[in-house]
């Protein structure tokens, strides 16, 4: 582990997390800080031990050859720092790993133990989890929070969810019992093509993430692979009528749920995000309603068929999902509440 003397003082900084697993539907989540990490050439200063948080046998470790030397990677949580310049410079402090095994609330302080040390003003956690929520529309980005006075002044939802949590949750109310304020953005990944990865999810997240912290985020080609990967499930959807059927449905409950949206201020908001991005920038925000890949997202792990799982229909009267309906899945972890979208999980 790298001394946090060696970390230069940071400007006005802002940590950002997300953790592989239960809270990471398509791996949107994880994609996200990878992908700002990536961008903005983090430099990685501290790793947790994995002895204290993993169970080896749930996570395994890797072995590999360099220079025909044998090596091992241990899962872990890593944290990096970026500084971002420009005129209204804005450093992050960027947390990727996986969801610890054990000894949560050590985890939380280990991590909370950094923040205090490095000024941390803010901390944002990106989930992502499986909602009823069609593919081709602009991917749900629900921000929530645990603190009642930043709810009121980020115009976020103030979190009323009760049930079984993930470290996104815990995470988040460590931070509110610290005094630290702690905001999670939830992106709805549709359940019926919860493979990952979901460059659709991916791009939304970020999209949210940048008004929310007021940094402009290069996107590289994420607009560009959201955009493939909607016309890859465009394509294999259309080849089972029951699936269009059902997306079609999918999508009139979204769009008669949404009709409020249709407001001022909404269109506001989108306006201002083209003006942010129009010089020099990718499109009005490569914002979430393009998306991206290929036919191995839909592929079906028992049949190795390349057609999406037919989900099941509807019940008359049934919206569109909140976001919170159920946990985030790895493909070989696919169980019933994967279609159904039950277990929910809002925090």
């Amino acid at each position: 582990m790298i001394e946090l003397e060696s970390v230069p003082e940071l400007v006005d900084p802002v940590m950002v997390a997300a953790f592989e697993g239960w809270n990471d539907a398509g791996d949107a989540a994880s994609t996200a800080v990878a992908h700002l990490d990536r961008e903005w050439k983090g430099e990685v200063f501290a790793a947790l031990d994995a002895e204290d948080y993993y169970d080896f046998q749930v996570n395994r470790p890797t072995v590999w050859l360099e220079n025909g030397v044998r090596k091992v990677t241990w899962p872990t949580t890593r944290l990096s720092v970026v500084r971002v310049g420009g005129e209204k410079p804005r450093d992050l402090v960027l947390v990727r790993g996986i969801e610890p095994s054990m000894r949560w609330r050590s985890f939380c302080n280990e991590i909370l133990g950094f923040a205090h040390e490095l000024g941390v003003e803010m901390v944002v956690i990106l989930g992502a989890l499986l909602g009823d929520t069609p593919h081709t529309r602009p991917v749900p980005v629900s921000g929530v929070t645990s603190d009642a006075d930043l709810a009121r002044t980020m115009d976020l939802e103030e979190t009323r969810y009760e049930g079984p949590t993930g470290i996104v949750g815990i995470l988040q109310e460590a931070c509110t019992h610290a005094g630290v304020p702690a905001v999670s953005l939830w992106a709805a990944v549709p359940h019926y093509v919860s493979q990952p990865p979901n460059p659709k999810a991916t791009l939304a997240l970020l999209n949210r993430l940048e008004d929310l912290i007021g940094l402009r985020i290069p996107l590289g080609e994420l607009p560009e692979d959201a955009r493939a990967w909607q016309l890859g499930v465009d394509q294999l959807a259309a080849e089972d009528s029951e699936v269009a059927e059902y997306v079609q449905t999918l999508e009139e409950a979204r769009d008669t749920a949404e009709l409020p949206e249709a407001s001022g201020e909404a269109i506001a908001r989108e306006f201002e995000r083209y003006l942010r991005r129009r010089d020099g920038g990718p499109g009005p925000g490569g914002h979430a309603t393009e998306s991206g890949d290929s036919a191995a997202y839909l592929r079906d792990p028992s049949s190795g068929r390349t057609r999406p799982p037919k989900p099941p229909r509807p019940e008359a009267g049934q919206g569109p999902g909140q976001p919170g309906q159920g946990p985030a899945k790895k493909p070989e972890d696919k169980g019933p509440d994967e279609a159904s979208g039950e277990s929910p999980e809002e925090e």
